[in-house]
């Protein structure tokens, strides 16, 4: 995407940022704030016993889906009680709620509320904002929902839920950064097309990025996770590369992450996308370089051929 709106992604080549890392376009950002008084104010870890700042806790960078959840039956009797002051009538269950979470008057229930991501529909983490700031999680629900509805999570990974914070669900906590409330439509149409063959090009694109989405256990928890997640939202060259592919008679047939040789004091990943030619069955692959040493992956080399050692 070459519009003035588009988010660049913080590549380590210019020459790389300026190809082709461009997705989601900065009205889907939603952010929290920075670390607490009592964090570090970079990597968000707690100080160690001794003064010493501990190792920082795991990075997440997950694509799911977000709603609120009533932790007790009593918040739930107290936002009841918030609608009927507020009038309902003709207004579907999530019309009703997307009032209630915007009302100014309902943040003490907002604050209240057990906001759960789940990624492919399996409950994966309860979410809650660094410093207070529930804004983003509103913004993220949807009076009208599509099927393609979803969320980026970027955020820190902190200990399992008590039973008492979301009615028994033990999942673990995130404390969130940032959340880009997107839908698969909208992320294909930014991406650019070539002049001919619109059509064909879009559906090559869903398909790769359905392709991405359904890779098992994808928390966006390790490093492959969000490599493979900061991908599929912010650099389209991967589906143009998937669309040249199907144009020539080939199917999409795998994705490796490798540790690459460049890692130093970096954490860079090789992320190898694999096609096969449908007459020959020759393969071939390409890959691109991610950093991903903090919460915030970023590009370190654009696409190209890859060659197993």
């Amino acid at each position: 995407m070459e519009s003035e709106t588009a988010v660049q992604v913080q590549a380590s080549s210019a020459a790389a940022e300026r190809a082709d890392s461009k997705l989601i376009a900065p009205t889907t950002l939603a952010a929290s704030g920075t670390a607490s008084p009592q964090a570090c104010p970079t990597c968000g870890a707690a100080p160690a016993a001794n003064g010493a700042v501990a190792a920082p806790p795991p990075c997440i960078y997950v694509i799911g889906h977000i709603e609120p959840r009533f932790p007790l039956l009593s918040i739930e009797k107290e936002a009841r009680q918030a609608i009927a002051r507020g009038g309902a009538a003709k207004d579907t269950d999530r019309e009703v709620m997307a009032k209630l979470l915007r009302d100014p008057a309902n943040k003490y229930l907002v604050r209240r509320l057990c906001w759960v991501l789940s990624v492919q529909g399996v409950d994966t983490y309860i979410l809650m904002p660094r410093d207070g700031d529930y804004q983003p999680l509103i913004d993220a629900y949807r009076a009208e929902p599509n099927p393609g509805d979803l969320e980026l999570v970027i955020g820190v990974r902190g200990p399992i839920a008590s039973p008492e914070v979301c009615n028994g669900l033990l999942v673990p906590i995130v404390i969130f950064d940032q959340i880009y409330a997107f839908d698969r439509d909208t992320l294909l149409k930014s991406i650019p097309k070539p002049k001919d063959g619109d059509q064909k090009f879009l559906r090559a694109a869903g398909e790769m990025f359905d392709r991405i989405m359904q890779q098992t256990d994808n928390a966006g928890a390790t490093d492959c996770d969000r490599a493979l997640n900061y991908l599929s939202v912010r650099y389209d060259r991967i589906y143009a590369l998937a669309a040249e592919q199907f144009a020539n008679n080939a199917s999409f047939t795998g994705i490796d992450c490798l540790p690459s040789p460049l890692n130093g004091t970096r954490k860079i990943v090789d992320v190898v996308f694999r096609f096969t030619d449908r007459t020959s069955d020759v393969v071939s692959s390409y890959f691109t370089r991610v950093d991903v040493t903090e919460c915030f992956p970023f590009l370190v080399t654009r696409l190209s051929p890859y060659y197993d050692r």
